[in-house]
């Protein structure tokens, strides 16, 4: 498709599945992560995999001056972002509201919220002045379904799916498509970072049933992204079939 897609939090998880899936699709990426040798590292395997170009850019979505710092100064090819994927997201911590971590707290606004905002704020003046792009922002079902200990996390979730609707609003003078993706429960690194390395713990969340794969996720995100000029996916939820919302799962 020769699109140039920018994707945060491409290093690993459904970032990284969006990054396999648009390069298999033909289109260029700028691929964001804190972790440049991970970032390297995709883009040596895509690029000779599928033979499109991409550009590592890292960065910590939640360090404001990093942000711009990084999209104003994109090469002059690169300006042209076509489809902003604000990926870039964590869970840390699963305690009662009461005993939980003010840290875990301020880093999941930090990342969740206002990194969101960061990129969303940095890339959308070019997408503006072309009257044209799509702005995909990657929720969860957790936005919808506050559980037990998701405290934090899922009002960080809340706020993404409120931004993507206050988003969608303004940017219809502008032409430029809004896609709120919320998915239910995905075997990324997800739990193994929520629990701060337990694997144990990190184990148990996807035993009993078969969880989403983030290929699956990808692969919707692709197909949202790939619908005609004047179609628009506004919000869309992708479960396993064993998960019916945020709190209820069925495990064998």
């Amino acid at each position: 498709m020769n699109r140039t897609v920018f994707i945060t939090g491409a290093t690993s998880g459904i970032g990284k599945a969006c990054a396999e899936a648009f390069a298999g699709a033909g289109d260029d990426l700028i691929l964001n992560g804190r972790r440049e040798e991970r970032l390297e590292a995709i883009k040596k395997e895509l690029s000779d995999k599928y033979s499109v170009r991409i550009l590592p850019l890292p960065f910590d979505v939640s360090d404001k001056n990093a942000v711009f710092d990084a999209v104003h100064n994109l090469p002059g090819e690169w300006k042209d972002i076509d489809i902003l994927i604000n990926n870039a997201g964590l869970a840390l911590g699963k305690e009662p509201f009461h005993e939980a971590h003010l840290h875990d707290w301020e880093v999941m606004i930090e990342t969740n919220v206002t990194g969101l905002l960061y990129v969303s704020k940095a890339v959308i003046p070019e997408m503006i002045r072309r009257n044209k792009g799509h702005i995909i922002n990657i929720s969860s079902i957790a936005g919808d379904f506050a559980y037990q200990g998701g405290n934090i996390y899922c009002a960080s979730k809340s706020a993404v799916n409120a931004i993507s609707s206050a988003m969608r609003t303004d940017m219809l003078p502008h032409s430029i498509k809004v896609t709120n993706i919320k998915p239910g429960a995905v075997e990324t690194e997800f739990s193994l970072v929520r629990f701060k390395g337990d694997t144990e713990k990190a184990d148990q969340t996807y035993i009993g049933f078969q969880p989403l794969s983030p290929l699956d996720v990808a692969q919707t995100i692709l197909y949202c992204a790939s619908l005609p000029e004047h179609v628009c996916i506004n919000d869309l939820t992708i479960t396993p079939v064993s998960q019916s919302n945020g709190v209820y799962i069925f495990k064998k």
